[in-house]
């Protein structure tokens, strides 16, 4: 019998497309606070080192969509029924920041995290099954699925083992995995117009035209709790301002106000997070000036 010799450099390259294409095997730690999924389809979940800088206290402007979201969550974790979650509206409201804060909140009461991007949503499926046998060896915690920035295009197929985890499977288990999604978009997928206009003027080779608006729509119906968020006011904006600068032990005074304000003026709006990054340059900028 003769033995296949490969070339050292062919084999270097058969042993890389094998590293990076053979699926690793999956396992949770109840000891793990978060985990993030990374590497795609050859992938893992990796321990994320979770900085707490942030609490529920710290979030203004936002007190009935936070009073929701705790809500749920306590729902959740005290085994009672508990909806899938969905955050859309305008940008650095506060909606990822939630979800830290979530977790700051509440992990020693047995909440954990697992981050998934929206390209990365195919595996989810390996996720639940590590996550049954995570449950069946002793693990009591439970476990929220975050996707941040969610997002489709209407050749994604990504979407639809969402749908299959949200509602459709068959073994779907929201008593111990629940999925919290941001986006800027309320329904996910793309609306298009055209697609309106084919079905009133008849120019269409569909049969029956309107599932394909409910198929852009499905996906969204699947979660629970919908969570607005809107622009913010000149008021609560400063409000926001003036608490990171009292955390700072600064002053909130005419100046700081005035800057405040030009510093939205430049960022072409008002939010949660333009007021953190003032507080911080405006701290910064202080902190600098008494050094010198």
């Amino acid at each position: 019998m003769h033995t296949l010799t490969l070339p050292a450099e062919l084999s270097a390259l058969l042993t890389e497309f094998l590293r990076t294409h053979t699926p690793r095997p999956i396992s949770i730690d109840p000891d793990v606070l978060a985990y993030r999924w990374v590497g795609g389809g050859a992938g893992e979940l990796v321990p994320i080192d979770v900085s707490f800088h942030g609490t529920l206290d710290d979030l203004l402007g936002i007190d009935t969509q936070k009073a929701k979201l705790i809500a749920n969550t306590e729902q959740f974790l005290a085994g009672l029924p508990a909806n899938h979650v969905l955050m859309t509206g305008t940008r650095g409201a506060g909606k990822s920041s939630l979800i830290r804060a979530l977790l700051h909140a509440y992990h020693d009461k047995g909440l954990c995290v697992i981050e998934v991007a929206r390209d990365d949503l195919l595996h989810l499926d390996k996720i639940r099954h590590a996550l049954k046998q995570s449950h069946a060896l002793g693990n009591t915690h439970r476990y929220i699925v975050y996707c941040d920035d969610l997002a489709f295009n209407a050749q994604d197929e990504n979407y639809r083992t969402l749908k299959s985890v949200l509602d459709g499977a068959l073994d779907s288990e929201q008593e111990r995995l629940l999925v919290y999604a941001t986006s800027n978009r309320r329904h996910l997928l793309p609306q298009l117009m055209k697609d309106n206009q084919n079905i009133y003027n008849g120019q269409t080779d569909e049969v029956n035209p309107y599932e394909t608006i409910d198929e852009t729509v499905s996906l969204s119906d699947r979660f629970g709790l919908w969570l607005s968020f809107y622009p913010m006011d000149q008021q609560t904006f400063l409000d926001i301002v003036q608490h990171y600068l009292a955390r700072a032990n600064e002053n909130f005074d005419d100046t700081a106000k005035a800057e405040a304000l030009k510093w939205a003026s430049t960022r072409g709006g008002r939010s949660g997070r333009i007021a953190y990054q003032f507080s911080r340059h405006y701290v910064g900028q202080l902190t600098l000036a008494r050094l010198k």
